[in-house]
Parts: C-alpha cells; sequence; structure tokens
C-alpha cells in the first residue's frame, strides 16, 4: 500500500524562513518563566548551533521546537505554519517533516537496532514491510551502520548508539534535523565523526539542522550561525567569525570558558588553603607591610 505522504507545500511554506520564532515564552507549571519573549530565525538549509550554559533554556527551546513543550505566550512559525495555533491533524504533517536525535540515543532497548529505526515508519506509514526494511539498510548505511540490523542498542557502543538514533530520525526523510548534545558523553575522536556525520547530511540533504550543544569544538565546525542563550534570553546570533569577535561579556565568558565570580572566589580559596602554610605566612606578613 502507498504511504501517506505529506500535503503538498503551499508557496508560503517554501519561502521565508524554515522556522521563525516571536516573542516565545516557556514557563513549566505556571511556575518560574524558561524563555522570556526570545525572537529569531533558522533559515532555509543552515545549520544552527544553539549555545548556553546548563539551565540557560536551550533544552526548553528545543523540546518547544519540536512540539514537546507547549508555549505559555509567543508563536514558533515552521514552514510558514504557527504550529502552535494550527489543527493537530496540520501539526502531525509537520511532525512528519521533523526529525530528532535525542542526548541519549533514546533507543528503545528491548529493539533490534533495525526496529528502532522502522519505528517512525511502521507508526507514520502504510508501507509494506519488505520496503521498510529496504528503507532501514539505506538509513543505517547512510550513519555507517550497514550490517547492524539485528544488533540490540545494549552491543553498540555509545558513538554507535548516536549514529543510530541518527538513523531513526532521518526515516522519514526529514526537512528539519534537530540534535540535542550529540557529542554528550563521547571520546573526541568519536565526537569529530558524529560532526563529520552532521556536516555529510546537510550537504547530501540539503536539510535545515538545529544542534543544542555546549561543545564549542563541535560547534564552531558544524555552525553556519550560533546564538547563545543565557536564562533564558537571546545573548547574541551570527557566525562564527561574528561571534568570536563579540566583544558582549558573556559571549566573551562563554567562548573563552571563564568562569563565575562566585566560583573563581571560591578557586581561589581553595588555591589559598592547598599552599603550604609558609608561603600563605609569607603572603600575610608582605600584606601586613
Amino acid at each position: 500500500m502507498a504511504p501517506k505522504l505529506p500535503t503538498v507545500a503551499t508557496p508560503a511554506e517554501l519561502t521565508g524562513p524554515m522556522i521563525s520564532i516571536r516573542d516565545l515564552r516557556v514557563s513549566y507549571d505556571g511556575g518560574r518563566e524558561i524563555l522570556h519573549g526570545i525572537s529569531f530565525d533558522v533559515q532555509r538549509g543552515e545549520t544552527l548551533v544553539i549555545l548556553g550554559g546548563s539551565g540557560s533554556g536551550k533544552s526548553t527551546l528545543l523540546r518547544t521546537l519540536v512540539g514537546l513543550q507547549e508555549p505559555t505566550s509567543g508563536e514558533v512559525w515552521i514552514r510558514g505554519k504557527n504550529f502552535f495555533a494550527i489543527s493537530e491533524d496540520e501539526r502531525n504533517d509537520i511532525r512528519t517533516r521533523l526529525g530528532m536525535s535525542f542526548q541519549g540515543g533514546a533507543l528503545f532497548g528491548s529493539m533490534t537496532v533495525g526496529e528502532n529505526v522502522a519505528l517512525p515508519l511502521v507508526e507514520h506509514t502504510k508501507l509494506e514491510p519488505s520496503t521498510v526494511e529496504i528503507m532501514v539498510r539505506l538509513k543505517l548505511d547512510q550513519v555507517g551502520l550497514s550490517g547492524y540490523e539485528d544488533f540490540y542498542p545494549s552491543q553498540l557502543s555509545g558513538g554507535m548508539k548516536k549514529r543510530a538514533a541518527v538513523a531513526r530520525a532521518l526515516a522519514m526523510d526529514p526537512e528539519i534535523l534537530f540534535f540535542d548534545e550529540p557529542s554528550a558523553g563521547l571520546d573526541p575522536i568519536i565526537a569529530a565523526g558524529i560532526d563529520q556525520l552532521i556536516l555529510e547530511l546537510k550537504k547530501a540533504f540539503h536539510m535545515t539542522i538545529i544542534v543544542v550543544t555546549h561543545e564549542l569544538a563541535s560547534a564552531y565546525l558544524i555552525a553556519d550561525r550560533m546564538v547563545l542563550i543565557n536564562k533564558g534570553d537571546v545573548v547574541a546570533m551570527g557566525t562564527v567569525q561574528e561571534m568570536q569577535k563579540s566583544t558582549h561579556p558573556r559571549v566573551r565568558q562563554f567562548l573563552d570558558r571563564v568562569p563565575e565570580p562566585a566560583v573563581a572566589q571560591e578557586l581561589d580559596y581553595l588555591q589559598m588553603l592547598t599552599e603550604p602554610s609558609s608561603k600563605r605566612g609569607e603572603e600575610s606578613q608582605g600584606k601586613s607591610r
């Protein structure tokens, strides 16, 4: 049987930014606000890297963009449609165009790699099992896991799990691909392989790619543009070169890896405690003079 295909794109869906975020605010359970009215665009075919420290709101932003979190207010436009103002059928149509690779892979341990990759096809299409099997093999081959269909996630290394997660995200041939901390927990060599995979996917399929990460080496390599979020606000946005030349204090602190003042004071105090008592005595005498 033929698969359920997305609806035909309208002119509004084919022009302008792929994603537009307008005055987006997100609070959890009506409590503390996480995102404070942020606005920016994601252009078609670009790789946008979202940077920010722990608790900055970058993961909340990603969850909102893929529809896992309802905004308190504001708008998220995807392919020319206001995602949270359209019907559920229209939302589901957009979801078929999105692929998501979660931080830990989020593979189902009781299912083989092939079954994990096949899951979106089984849920969202009416393809024959033989066709699904062919597509699974193609997707695994695209991420360098050809022949691993019958392996279970527990039999894979960390890097292989990440690649399998990417294969599943590619199953529906998405126009927009999201990555949540793709290099987290990987050694530098394996992480570089994931970065290279992202570059190859963009070149081969001209997808719009959004990556949430705090790994600067990865961001510098894969990003067309970067946006830095701090405590729920957009601090700066630009190309890698523009961000590196920025004089904004928070940008410089993040890119130069400068600790917070309170942390710096604690480090100075710990250093003082570990110094020989004779040296501390000499310093105190020098200050008394």
